[in-house]
């Protein structure tokens, strides 16, 4: 059997820290909350400042990156746990995949106005980065050389794409190992784009319910520890994670497919690959963020899904508000404690069920018999992820590996707006309003499917890898923040901040709805995303996957890259995209799964690639 064994937690929430972050209460008890009116949000003049936020003392010594602190916390916890259960898992094979949305956001505020100031230091450069905290917490726990490594920038979904890629490293026996979950802190930028979006609740959220009006933003982290069966020792498994699928919904950057086809089939190949039927799930771990068009998404994915079966439907976000790349590890977590201790959880809210988002949800907590659970996740980029948790083993045999081959390769270094029209179909002015992250990005799929044949790319899986990310395109929307004031800024910026839109304009644009999200967790990225790519096709969750990696380099990634003394590493505006492919006919060469760790002092972003593709 190949179920991926947790055998230990950290976890940090509005809730607390350890078991309690994670409450599903007695039966017969109603759901508590944590979301009330936020001091911070409140003064930053945002109208509606509701956010739910973790304890002040986290049991670690504060850095000044409150990030940074949430996912320390989480792998302390986890650290004292293995020291007890497993003595000498540190020279174990040891995986990390921790997702998040905003990494090192609130340094990054920091960097901005002190950059616009004349007086930005290396210590807030080298904080500024989407990675800067994992970078941080790993030095903190000596975890630094834990291979292999992937952070997600998959912005709601990360965690849960993370723990699905630690089952998939796992399965193939690339470690013994793996430490899986997210973080993210709240901050003001994040918090207006949001309301800018129109995405926040004016009072507390209600998910599934007539009347509802958005959520609020959460805190916190979940770490979890992963074993095979066999490899678990004497301890006891929380619980068992069987199944995991993706998928791109390629219909809009930050709307749902209303539909709810594409998590469908990012729940319907977990549930493949955990061998498990539909009707076998008990309890559904939903997204539910409350906002109309996602809550009647998610119903109708359920309903094609279970049918008539109506399995209770458990939407944590309104307990403790959307903790973003902490959201999938820590709803895991509070369906992990369901199943265990045969309790059904209460759905917080108010109001009629709405008969347009029909589900399941409990008043109260009730007892009953729990024996699998189904995680859906949603987010920016039209990237969905799903996970089937078991409370006994599953039987589940995981797919023999296939060779991964390179079919095809392109490299730009220009966009000409006119021909990527012609190339895409898509409006001039349209791509104009996209950032040149996105244009790069997608010049370079569109140059891909020049060679390849646009309709070699349909269905595919996009993986995006990141350096500097999106750095200036955040200063940017941050400048007018500044400037005008947090309920000013532009709406149509924001998602552009997501490193995952890249992955999303380039899945709109060609059909790509297969697995997809981005990576960075330094500054080659790119190489991450190669190696996720791999991993995917490999594993049979995709038959092609595009991996792309973009760089703008412009005038903020330039400055931040001297402050922090990454001054020899190359950075140069340009992109590229690579085909992966299951079958070897036409392909250039086959790929192998186990990629060198990247030079501490090699290139950033696409170049690292280029230099990778090379050898």
């Amino acid at each position: 059997m190949s179920d991926a064994c947790v055998i230990a937690v950290g976890a940090v929430s509005p809730f607390g820290l350890g078991d309690a972050a994670t409450p599903v209460g007695a039966p017969g008890e109603p759901a508590a909350r944590r979301i009330a009116r936020d001091p911070v949000l409140e003064s930053a003049g945002l109208r509606r400042p509701f956010s739910a936020r973790a304890p002040d003392d986290l049991g670690v010594a504060p850095s000044g990156d409150r990030a940074t602190d949430l996912l320390v916390a989480a792998l302390t916890q986890i650290a004292a746990a293995l020291d007890v259960s497993r003595p000498g898992w540190r020279r174990e094979r040891v995986g990390v995949a921790v997702g998040t949305s905003s990494g090192g956001m609130l340094t990054s505020e920091r960097f901005f106005a002190a950059r616009a100031a004349g007086v930005a230091t290396a210590e807030l450069a080298r904080g500024a980065t989407y990675f800067a905290p994992l970078d941080a917490a790993l030095d903190a726990l000596d975890l630094a050389a834990s291979r292999p490594r992937v952070q997600v920038l998959a912005a709601c979904a990360a965690s849960t794409i993370a723990i699905g890629l630690g089952l998939r490293w796992l399965d193939r026996g690339a470690c013994d190992l793996v430490l899986a979950g997210g973080y993210d802190a709240i901050s003001v930028f994040v918090a207006s784009g949001f309301e800018a979006l129109r995405a926040t609740t004016s009072g507390c959220p209600s998910p599934f319910r007539v009347g509802r009006d958005g959520m609020s933003l959460g805190e916190g982290a979940g770490i979890v520890a992963m074993v095979r069966e066999g490899d678990r020792r004497c301890s006891a498994p929380l619980v068992r994670v069987a199944g995991f699928g993706a998928s791109n919904d390629a219909v809009h950057i930050t709307a749902p497919d209303r539909t709810g086809s594409g998590l469908a089939r990012a729940a319907a190949a977990a549930l493949a690959d955990a061998g498990l039927a539909a009707d076998r799930i008990d309890l559904v771990s939903a997204h539910g963020t409350s906002t109309p068009f996602n809550d009647a998404m998610e119903s109708r994915a359920i309903a094609a899904l279970v049918g008539d079966r109506r399995p209770v439907v458990h939407p944590f976000k309104a307990q403790i508000g959307h903790t973003l790349g902490a959201a999938g590890v820590l709803e895991t977590l509070a369906a992990s404690a369901a199943l265990r201790s045969g309790i059904a959880p209460a759905a917080a809210g108010e109001g009629d069920r709405d008969p347009d988002a029909p589900a399941l949800l409990l008043d109260r907590a009730e007892a009953r018999p729990l024996g699998a659970a189904l995680k859906l996740s949603a987010a920016f980029g039209g990237t969905n992820a799903a996970l089937v948790l078991t409370a006994a083993p599953s039987g589940r045999r995981p797919r023999a590996l296939r060779p991964v081959f390179l079919r095809a390769t392109a490299h730009v270094d220009a966009v000409d707006l006119v021909a990527l029209s012609e190339a895409t179909g898509v409006a001039r002015d349209r791509l104009g309003r996209l950032d040149l992250l996105c244009r790069l990005g997608l010049a370079a799929v569109a140059s891909l499917a020049h060679d390849v044949g646009r309709s070699a790319l349909v269905g595919a899986g996009i993986v995006a890898g990141h350096g500097l990310a999106t750095i200036d395109t955040n200063e940017g929307y941050d400048a007018r923040r500044r400037a005008r004031g947090a309920t000013s800024v532009e709406p149509r910026v924001f998602p552009a901040t997501s490193p995952n839109a890249l992955v999303g304009e380039c899945a709109l644009v060609f059909g790509l709805t297969g697995p997809s999200f981005a990576v960075s967790s330094g500054l080659d990225g790119a190489i991450e995303a190669l190696a996720s790519g791999i991993e995917l096709v490999a594993a049979g969750d995709a038959d092609h996957v595009v991996v792309v990696a973009a760089d703008d380099a412009g005038p903020v990634a330039t400055d931040l890259r001297a402050l922090a003394g990454w001054s020899d590493r190359a950075l140069a505006r340009g992109a590229v995209a690579i085909l992966l492919v299951a079958d070897g006919a036409g392909s250039l060469r086959p790929i192998n799964f186990d990629l060198a760790a990247p030079s501490p002092t090699g290139p950033i972003g696409h170049l690292a690639l280029l230099d990778r593709l090379a050898r």
